[in-house]
Protein backbone atom coordinates (compact mmCIF):
# COMPACT_ATOMS: atom_id res chain seq x y z
CA UNK A 1 0.00 0.00 0.00
CA UNK A 2 2.96 2.46 0.70
CA UNK A 3 4.34 1.78 -2.58
CA UNK A 4 1.14 2.61 -4.41
CA UNK A 5 0.53 5.86 -2.26
CA UNK A 6 3.90 7.08 -3.42
CA UNK A 7 3.23 5.88 -7.13
CA UNK A 8 -0.04 8.09 -7.09
CA UNK A 9 1.52 11.13 -4.83
CA UNK A 10 3.94 11.30 -8.25
CA UNK A 11 1.15 11.25 -10.74
CA UNK A 12 -0.26 14.29 -8.95
CA UNK A 13 -2.99 12.92 -6.21
CA UNK A 14 -3.15 14.50 -3.16
CA UNK A 15 -2.26 11.93 -0.37
CA UNK A 16 -6.30 11.54 1.00
CA UNK A 17 -6.79 11.01 -2.97
CA UNK A 18 -4.43 8.64 -3.44
CA UNK A 19 -5.07 6.52 0.16
CA UNK A 20 -9.23 6.84 -1.86
CA UNK A 21 -7.46 5.31 -5.12
CA UNK A 22 -5.42 2.89 -3.61
CA UNK A 23 -7.47 1.43 -1.08
CA UNK A 24 -10.50 1.29 -3.97
CA UNK A 25 -7.91 -0.67 -6.54
CA UNK A 26 -7.43 -3.20 -3.78
CA UNK A 27 -10.74 -3.60 -3.34
CA UNK A 28 -11.32 -4.27 -7.19
CA UNK A 29 -8.15 -6.53 -6.69
CA UNK A 30 -9.48 -8.57 -4.12
CA UNK A 31 -12.64 -9.46 -6.12
CA UNK A 32 -10.68 -10.94 -9.07
CA UNK A 33 -6.93 -12.17 -7.55
CA UNK A 34 -6.92 -15.05 -9.46
CA UNK A 35 -7.01 -13.27 -12.91
CA UNK A 36 -4.30 -10.85 -12.15
CA UNK A 37 -0.95 -11.90 -13.86
CA UNK A 38 0.89 -8.93 -12.48
CA UNK A 39 -0.19 -7.55 -9.38
CA UNK A 40 1.70 -4.09 -8.97
CA UNK A 41 1.30 -2.95 -12.42
CA UNK A 42 -2.49 -3.78 -11.93
CA UNK A 43 -2.88 -2.01 -9.34
CA UNK A 44 -1.50 1.07 -10.19
CA UNK A 45 -3.06 0.98 -13.71
CA UNK A 46 -6.54 0.77 -11.68
CA UNK A 47 -5.38 2.91 -8.95
CA UNK A 48 -4.28 5.95 -11.19
CA UNK A 49 -7.68 5.29 -13.51
CA UNK A 50 -9.94 5.71 -10.16
CA UNK A 51 -7.93 8.94 -9.45
CA UNK A 52 -8.54 10.21 -12.60
CA UNK A 53 -12.55 9.53 -12.09
CA UNK A 54 -12.92 11.30 -8.70
CA UNK A 55 -15.26 13.50 -8.77
CA UNK A 56 -14.03 16.71 -9.67
CA UNK A 57 -13.89 19.25 -6.63
CA UNK A 58 -13.83 16.86 -3.28
CA UNK A 59 -12.66 18.24 -0.23
CA UNK A 60 -9.83 17.20 1.94
CA UNK A 61 -10.67 15.76 5.37
CA UNK A 62 -10.61 17.73 8.40
CA UNK A 63 -10.19 14.83 10.46
CA UNK A 64 -7.81 12.37 10.88
CA UNK A 65 -8.29 9.65 8.73
CA UNK A 66 -9.49 6.23 10.60
CA UNK A 67 -7.49 3.24 11.18
CA UNK A 68 -7.30 0.41 8.64
CA UNK A 69 -7.98 -3.47 9.68
CA UNK A 70 -4.66 -3.65 10.52
CA UNK A 71 -5.15 -0.95 13.80
CA UNK A 72 -3.57 2.22 11.97
CA UNK A 73 -4.45 4.17 8.56
CA UNK A 74 -1.38 2.82 5.90
CA UNK A 75 -1.14 6.82 5.13
CA UNK A 76 0.74 7.17 8.67
CA UNK A 77 3.30 4.66 7.43
CA UNK A 78 4.57 7.16 4.85
CA UNK A 79 6.72 9.43 5.80
CA UNK A 80 8.34 11.86 3.67
CA UNK A 81 11.80 13.70 4.32
CA UNK A 82 11.43 17.51 3.31
CA UNK A 83 14.04 16.49 0.17
CA UNK A 84 11.38 13.94 -1.10
CA UNK A 85 8.69 16.32 -0.51
CA UNK A 86 10.78 18.78 -2.64
CA UNK A 87 11.02 15.82 -5.41
CA UNK A 88 7.71 14.91 -5.00
CA UNK A 89 6.67 19.09 -6.27
CA UNK A 90 8.89 19.09 -8.90
CA UNK A 91 8.03 15.69 -10.30
CA UNK A 92 4.23 17.63 -9.70
CA UNK A 93 5.97 20.19 -12.84
CA UNK A 94 6.09 17.47 -15.18
CA UNK A 95 4.11 17.26 -18.06
CA UNK A 96 1.92 13.91 -17.93
CA UNK A 97 3.42 11.32 -20.04
CA UNK A 98 6.88 12.51 -18.81
CA UNK A 99 5.31 12.16 -15.10
CA UNK A 100 3.89 8.97 -15.91
CA UNK A 101 6.71 7.25 -17.11
CA UNK A 102 8.95 8.47 -14.37
CA UNK A 103 6.77 7.10 -11.68
CA UNK A 104 6.78 3.92 -13.43
CA UNK A 105 10.59 4.12 -13.58
CA UNK A 106 10.91 5.23 -10.05
CA UNK A 107 8.93 1.87 -8.96
CA UNK A 108 11.16 -0.04 -10.67
CA UNK A 109 9.71 -1.04 -13.57
CA UNK A 110 11.72 -1.87 -16.80
CA UNK A 111 11.38 -0.18 -19.83
CA UNK A 112 8.92 -2.87 -21.63
CA UNK A 113 6.66 -3.48 -18.91
CA UNK A 114 5.73 0.29 -18.33
CA UNK A 115 5.53 0.70 -22.36
CA UNK A 116 3.07 -2.18 -21.91
CA UNK A 117 1.59 -0.58 -19.12
CA UNK A 118 0.82 2.78 -20.62
CA UNK A 119 0.09 1.08 -24.09
CA UNK A 120 2.87 2.86 -25.91
CA UNK A 121 6.59 1.87 -27.37
CA UNK A 122 9.72 1.18 -25.48
CA UNK A 123 10.94 3.73 -27.49
CA UNK A 124 8.50 6.34 -26.42
CA UNK A 125 9.24 5.07 -23.02
CA UNK A 126 12.81 6.19 -23.48
CA UNK A 127 12.57 9.43 -24.88
CA UNK A 128 10.16 10.44 -21.85
CA UNK A 129 12.90 9.24 -19.57
CA UNK A 130 15.40 11.24 -20.73
CA UNK A 131 13.02 14.06 -20.82
CA UNK A 132 11.99 13.88 -17.62
CA UNK A 133 15.25 13.60 -16.33
CA UNK A 134 16.56 16.59 -18.27
CA UNK A 135 13.58 18.44 -17.03
CA UNK A 136 14.03 17.17 -13.42
CA UNK A 137 17.46 17.89 -13.14
CA UNK A 138 17.00 21.72 -14.30
CA UNK A 139 13.92 21.67 -11.31
CA UNK A 140 15.95 20.54 -8.98
CA UNK A 141 19.17 22.23 -9.32
CA UNK A 142 17.65 25.28 -9.79
CA UNK A 143 18.60 27.74 -7.12
CA UNK A 144 15.47 28.55 -5.00
CA UNK A 145 14.82 28.82 -1.68
CA UNK A 146 12.76 25.65 -0.18
CA UNK A 147 11.72 27.21 2.99
CA UNK A 148 8.69 27.92 1.20
CA UNK A 149 8.42 31.71 2.09
CA UNK A 150 10.08 33.19 -0.96
CA UNK A 151 12.56 34.47 0.67
CA UNK A 152 10.69 36.27 3.27
CA UNK A 153 11.42 35.73 6.81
Amino acid sequence: MPRLLIHLVRRGASWHEAGEAAQAAFTEAFTQWDRIAHPAGWLRLVAYRLYLRRPARREEPTDQLPDGPGGSCPLHKVELKESEQWVLSALSALPSQQSAVMAWHLDGFATREIAEALGTTPAAVRQNLARARARLKTILLAPTDRTGDGGRE
